[in-house]
């Protein structure tokens, strides 16, 4: 089989996460600069069977769409653009970045290493694929 791959998009950072081979665990794999998002991925489906590209929805209280999700209409563009056969789906993100840094807290990690926005941008990716695969 191959992995289903998740984004937690950001202008600055994207986080990412990936299922193991059987689609069945999400791991943090890294975050990466967004404007170096193409190129990363590109190089990441040289090496990995990728067959699912899963990106965060924020959304806010009253469920509409946050004021980023233009954002991230510009930038789901470029990625059906450059890998056509991977389709794309969309997984509310609500509240997963207040989750990550409560795991981060719950895992005793330090408040110096809390402080690191790639690792909370990580750990919300996994949440987010997390979400998706409980539901499928």
């Amino acid at each position: 089989m191959s992995k289903i791959l998740a984004l937690d998009f950001g202008i600055k950072r994207t986080g990412i996460a990936v299922t193991d081979d059987l689609q069945l665990i999400a791991s943090g794999l890294t975050t990466v600069e967004t404007s170096k998002l193409i190129v990363f991925l590109k190089e990441y489906l040289q090496k990995e069977a990728v067959v699912l590209f899963v990106v965060g929805k924020p959304k806010q209280m009253n469920n509409k769409d946050s004021e980023s999700e233009p954002l991230i209409q510009k930038f789901l563009h470029k990625l059906q653009g450059n890998f056509p056969n991977i389709p794309i789906r969309r997984e509310d993100e609500r509240f997963t970045s207040k989750m990550a840094v409560q795991s981060m807290i719950d895992s005793g990690l330090s408040k110096k290493k809390r402080q690191n926005k790639g690792l909370v941008d990580e750990i919300s990716a996994t949440l987010i694929l997390q979400s998706y695969l409980y539901q499928q």
